[in-house]
């Protein structure tokens, strides 16, 4: 899938619902289920279904895959306040907000607005960067990563946000790969089921009939 979906919830729900729709390999074997990469993503999962089974890790984000539980994901979200993530994907994206990127596109619009607009186009932009205390690089243990963190210490600095690293965990991933689907961390949407959300407990997401 196109990296940055989650940006667009909308779009999101209509790319992954095209990509569900897809239910044999190109010889026609039918698949026995579709495995979601995505969290709940700013509900941009919301209302998905399939011909077959649905397995989806229980996660406000795709940054629970990366860090391995929902548990963990929360004890720091809980406990620093307005924490932009960096990982290696995203830093190559191009999309990740840093010094490069604002030059980047200060050029860009005064090419196409002018010098003023430009600028009061980019305090505009800068706006959300008010909200983030924390840039906090997520390290899975990849080698040759080093110029990816630093590029997140850089960014932080250049933010006035707080730097932090913290260690990754491919178990979650490993697991949905392997159909040890348990309960407390995935989401077996079955036919004639939806996924909806469930914030009133940890479950995050739940199944939902069709029809209600």
């Amino acid at each position: 899938m196109e990296q940055g979906l989650h940006d667009q919830p909308q779009r999101l729900c209509s790319e992954v619902r095209k990509a569900l729709d897809k239910t044999t390999d190109i010889q026609g074997r039918p698949y026995n289920a579709s495995l979601l990469g995505y969290g709940l993503c700013s509900n941009g999962i919301v209302g998905l279904s399939a011909k077959i089974p649905i397995v989806v890790p229980r996660g406000h984000d795709c940054v629970t895959l990366l860090l391995g539980s929902k548990e963990k994901y929360k004890e720091y979200f809980d406990s620093h306040r307005g924490v932009y993530w960096c990982s290696p994907g995203w830093v190559e994206s191009g999309k990740q907000p840093s010094q490069q990127r604002y030059e980047t596109l200060l050029e860009e619009y005064k090419q196409k607005y002018g010098e003023d607009n430009a600028q009061y186009l980019m305090e505009v932009e800068q706006k959300w960067i008010k909200e983030y205390n924390w840039a906090t690089y997520i390290d899975r243990g990849l080698a040759n990563c080093d110029r990816y963190r630093e590029f997140t210490k850089s960014a932080a600095q250049f933010l006035g946000w707080n730097y932090d690293g913290l260690k990754g965990d491919s178990g979650l991933m490993q697991r949905l790969v392997d159909g040890r689907w348990d309960d407390s961390e995935f989401l077996v949407v079955e036919p004639a089921q939806k996924i909806a959300e469930d914030l009133t407990t940890d479950a995050i997401i739940k199944a939902q009939c069709e029809l209600s």
